[in-house]
């Protein structure tokens, strides 16, 4: 009930997304899924042409989430790092989902600050530039001036985007379970997908979690001279605005102006990509979104320092231990040409199921490692070795952490970053000493001691309890009881639809029972022209329910 009520709320935001995802050819899709068997949708609507039509799928597939709006633009966003949901052309469009939109005016910009701080804001800033630094789906920024002069950055939340946010998410939630019932649906489990989408778009609406996140960073870089992480105000915070102090300098893509204040270039690149190493390889948390507008460039304490001033923390990862030793591991497998041991490596970790080709996966793994076999990693980038990468991961299914991706993700662009930096620049050498350092460590008794005593302790309570066990099962033996159960049935989908079907054949055999009947009583009923009449209207109602029966069968397609 509350489903049906909710469909009926989001209607006109339910044409808009079938609307626009038709117009970009994905209306078959749509259809499939038989969204218009819930919702009072034209048919016709799910069949518009594709236009323009020299784009490809995968282009027009970014272009309408970017017309979707905010929610789809995150979902986007978030699905470029799940490579194996997505072939590669679809993953790298979705990593060029623009999120720049027209700012919203200044006084509705305005009449939110006040909103949200129950006060007039002159009185918690002396300044306040109505012209934005930057505007995106979420949020725009202003310029201000705090009362003792600090010079801050106002992140402000745009006004009603939770409400059209909290729309889009229960729609997706509707699509998804219907995707559920699918063979691709059983695979992925789109429900958990959105389900986690939702909880992540929800904490991103939430400034106070990203100014967490920079107050974390700046914690980790405190002793860096090379690395400034902005100041969080929190007393001006809320969890619609985060005022956060404000940086000042080059923008680290403008080479000429970097060339003409007397910056080394290829020494910004080093300190860049020495700041992901720490990132990954000490922290375990990692900036996650290194474009060129993140980052500007400062004077050091000495002629031509260069101090790397970073920005915007919503987008963050997160790597774990053992996701670093699982790395380590496969980069030296890959090292020493071993694709069978990486194959067996990710078989071990649950990358892959047992159902694939191991024997195909080995020789493309072995390929791509003979592509690049004595190759010089100064030639080898980042970005072609991803995406390779990726094509061999939807091929086969390969499942890997999404902060896995998104490291990946990461790495490439600051890869990329790095070179345009410098052009001779090797990011493989920045992180080939930590990598060392790292796998020396590990074979440390000191690192592994720590979990071989865990797992003993683990074995010890298990052979404790098995005499316990044992004789449980022999007792439930002794009473006719087996030990596991089997239990053979059909999923709730499966029985609303035999549900469905029973009913038409009643209705079927009720409707043919009446026309059978008045054929019957047809002769006897000219006798009398009353009777004549409520037969002739009794046949053209079971008539009706004939064809309504057949037109609901075509129209479901089953």
């Amino acid at each position: 009930m509350y489903k049906h009520i909710r469909r009926t709320r989001n209607l006109a935001r339910y044409h808009q997304i079938v609307s626009v995802l038709a117009r970009h050819g994905f209306g078959s899709f749509l259809e499939s899924l038989r969204v218009d068997r819930y919702l009072p949708l034209n048919p016709m609507l799910f069949r518009q042409n594709a236009q323009p039509t020299h784009l490809s799928p995968a282009e027009h597939f970014r272009i309408a989430l970017e017309e979707l709006g905010p929610t789809f633009i995150k979902l986007g966003q978030v699905m470029s790092t799940r490579p194996d949901l997505f072939p590669p052309d679809y993953i790298l469009e979705l990593a060029r989902l623009q999120d720049n939109v027209p700012p919203v005016s200044w006084l509705v910009v305005l009449e939110s600050l006040r909103a949200e701080y129950q006060c007039d804001p002159g009185e918690i800033f002396t300044e306040i530039d109505p012209q934005p630094l930057g505007s995106a789906s979420l949020a725009q920024v202003h310029a201000a001036v705090l009362p003792d002069g600090s010079r801050v950055v106002i992140k402000v939340q745009r006004p009603n985007i939770q409400a059209l946010i909290n729309s889009d998410l229960d729609i997706l939630a509707d699509l998804a379970s219907l995707a559920q019932r699918t063979s691709w649906g059983q695979l992925y489990n789109p429900v958990e997908i959105v389900a986690q989408f939702a909880f992540t778009l929800q904490n991103e609406l939430d400034y106070r979690r990203e100014g967490l996140n920079a107050d974390r960073f700046r914690v980790s870089f405190a002793n860096d001279p090379h690395l400034y992480i902005p100041k969080v105000y929190w007393p001006q915070s809320t969890q619609k605005i985060l005022v956060l102090e404000r940086l000042e300098g080059i923008k680290i893509d403008h080479f000429d102006e970097l060339d003409a204040a007397g910056y080394d270039r290829h020494q910004v690149a080093t300190h860049a990509a020495r700041m992901l190493v720490k990132e990954v390889m000490e922290d375990g948390f990692f900036h996650a979104d290194p474009h060129p507008g993140n980052f500007v460039i400062m004077p050091g304490f000495g002629p031509g320092e260069a101090v790397i001033g970073a920005m915007d923390f919503g987008m963050v990862g997160h790597i774990s231990r053992i996701d670093r030793m699982n790395l380590i591991q496969a980069f030296l497998q890959a090292s020493r040409q071993d694709a069978k041991g990486i194959v067996h490596h990710m078989l071990r970790i649950g990358a892959v199921s047992g159902r694939i080709d191991e024997q195909a996966l080995e020789r493309d793994i072995d390929r791509m490692l003979n592509q690049y076999y004595g190759q010089p990693l100064e030639y080898i980038q980042t970005a072609r070795v991803v995406e390779e990468l990726m094509q061999i991961a939807f091929s086969y299914q390969i499942t890997l952490p999404a902060d896995l991706w998104l490291l990946f993700k990461t790495l490439a662009m600051m890869d990329g970053l790095a070179r345009r930096l410098d052009p001779q620049f090797d990011l493989f050498q920045v992180f080939g000493p930590p990598v060392q350092r790292l796998v020396i460590n590990s074979r440390m008794p000191w690192e592994w001691g720590p979990s071989l005593l865990l797992d003993v302790e683990n074995l010890a309570y298990a052979l404790r309890d098995l005499p316990n066990i044992g004789e449980s099962m022999l007792r439930n033996l002794q009473r006719g009881l087996l030990p596991f159960s089997l239990s053979v049935g059909a999923d709730k989908d499966t029985l609303d639809r035999l549900d469905r079907i029973s009913n038409r054949i009643s209705v079927s055999v009720i409707a043919a029972a009446f026309i059978l009947g008045l054929a019957l009583l047809f002769p006897v009923a000219r006798e009398s022209q009353m009777a004549l009449a409520l037969v002739i209207v009794a046949f053209i109602i079971s008539f009706a329910i004939g064809l309504w029966i057949i037109y609901s069968i075509l129209r479901s397609g089953k």
